[in-house]
């Protein structure tokens, strides 16, 4: 008499029952190689089929690519972080630098008050204001004696000398600025050479 309850032969996956073991019943067609991890799994190899298998295969793959998708789409949502990021740092940069544009003004009333008289005052306020400005990123073009360059310079006015030396600044009538490294106004100057 046997210990097994009637109708306990099939295996426990939904669809093989009536299932014969593939390695007792003759004439049966040969395995798949993937029974093997079918075994790893738990399951009697008695109870693996080529149907099975084949389910097995198709979820597998289904599920590789629904990995693949989301590790796509994980790596797309970090690039589009990343840009957003890059998108507002450079949306700061312009409004600091139309900012500081529109104090350019100020900085040339300041510097022409200084030039005629200007009182201590007026000394004070420049100096505060430049020296914010300046740790920001700001820098002032105004060298006399310098090289001519006409990526900083805009020469208005020429001096001849006789040597026929190299250009260079001789006057500064308007100061030129730099903003955080890129030429933001170029100096007004008169060159020597």
């Amino acid at each position: 008499m046997s210990d097994q309850v009637p109708g306990t032969e099939s295996a426990s996956w939904p669809g093989l029952a009536g299932q014969q073991d593939a390695d007792s019943a003759p004439g049966t067609p040969h395995r798949s190689p993937y029974a093997a991890e079918a075994n790893e799994e738990g399951i009697p190899a008695s109870e693996v089929s080529e149907e099975s298998v084949t389910e097995y295969d198709s979820l597998r793959r289904e599920r590789d690519d629904y990995k693949d998708a989301l590790q796509r789409l994980q790596a797309d949502f970090e690039n589009y972080k990343k840009r957003v990021v890059k998108q507002q740092e450079e949306v700061r940069e312009r409004a600091a630098e139309h900012l500081v544009e529109q104090l350019l003004p100020v900085l040339d009333t300041a510097d022409l008050a200084l030039a005629h008289g200007g009182g201590e005052d007026v000394k004070q306020m420049a100096s505060v204001l430049f020296d914010m400005l300046e740790r920001e990123g700001l820098e002032r073009i105004d060298n006399v004696g310098e090289p001519f360059d006409p990526s900083c310079h805009d020469a208005v006015a020429h001096e001849p000398v006789d040597d026929g030396g190299p250009q260079e600044v001789a006057e500064v009538m308007r100061s030129g600025y730099r903003w955080r490294g890129r030429v933001l106004r170029a100096a007004m100057v008169k060159v020597r050479g």
